[in-house]
């Protein structure tokens, strides 16, 4: 198991009041960060991204009023990895939440199925 987990979360988010619970029920240690006060750096999100394997894509807030608002879904096709890990840098409204980290795997968004493979829980 993971010496200890990162967990990026908005408090008011419910899906990450639902998986806070269900990394205590399942006895995870965890260090928790409020992703809007302390918004994930580029460097971060470049290197979570790369440790994830997934599309660039899926780190971002697809259902999100910020997302909709900026019209992200015409553009991001046209920006560089750089310029969308710099863009998502810059609110973490943008960032799909909640957002596990570990030294293993990367997994943005509450699927119980994922975080128990990454945790190995």
């Amino acid at each position: 198991m993971a010496s200890s987990a990162l967990f990026l979360e908005y408090p008011k988010c419910s899906t990450c009041q639902k998986a806070k619970k269900w990394l205590d029920e399942h006895g995870v240690a965890y260090s928790d960060r409020h992703i809007v006060e302390d918004n994930p750096t580029a460097d971060e999100l470049r290197a979570w991204h790369e440790r994830s394997g997934l599309p660039l894509k899926r780190f971002f807030n697809t259902s999100g009023m910020l997302y909709r608002e900026m019209e992200l879904s015409k553009k991001l096709s046209a920006m560089s990895e750089a310029q969308q890990c710099g863009l998502l840098a810059t609110n973490g409204m943008l960032v799909k939440r909640p957002l596990l980290v570990t030294d293993a795997a990367v997994v943005p968004g509450f699927k119980e199925a994922a975080w128990a493979e990454a945790l190995g829980v």
